[in-house]
């Protein structure tokens, strides 16, 4: 048996698994603790997470730094930013406008990884991004 591709969960997922996984429907969960998939977050998310907590809006407050230590703790591996990440965002084209899911899809791009996203907008970019069915 193959190996399952790793998936770098985009910002709405990685809430939704560590904070509200009922919201995901049970085969995605099952697929998700399945310990055989590498499951990775990126510090864009905790970056994203961080600036929409920090605004004080009604509603959003997640604590940057416990999502990333429940995070590791559950198995999940960190992918840091690089600088090929953040200059491949220049050759992205224009299907969303969003820095931090522009960076996402970067990501998966250069790292050769599956961007698991509930946005059908990211379906544009192509095989990189697999839509969450929610």
């Amino acid at each position: 048996m193959e190996p399952a591709l790793p998936l770098l969960l985009d910002t709405h997922v990685l809430l939704w698994w560590a904070v509200e996984p009922q919201r995901l429907p049970e085969p995605l969960r099952q697929e998700l603790s399945d310990r055989r998939r590498q499951l990775l977050f990126s510090v864009v998310s905790l970056w994203e997470v961080a600036i929409k907590t920090s605004l004080n809006r009604p509603g959003f407050q997640v604590d940057a730094q416990a999502l990333r230590q429940g995070l590791l703790r559950e198995g999940f591996s960190e992918q840091a930013i690089t600088a090929d990440h953040v200059l491949a965002v220049q050759h992205l084209p224009w299907v969303h406008r969003d820095p931090f899911d522009r960076l996402l899809v970067a990501q998966a791009r250069c790292e050769g990884l599956t961007l698991l996203s509930a946005d059908r907008t990211l379906l544009g970019y192509g095989p990189d991004v697999r839509l969450a069915a929610l």
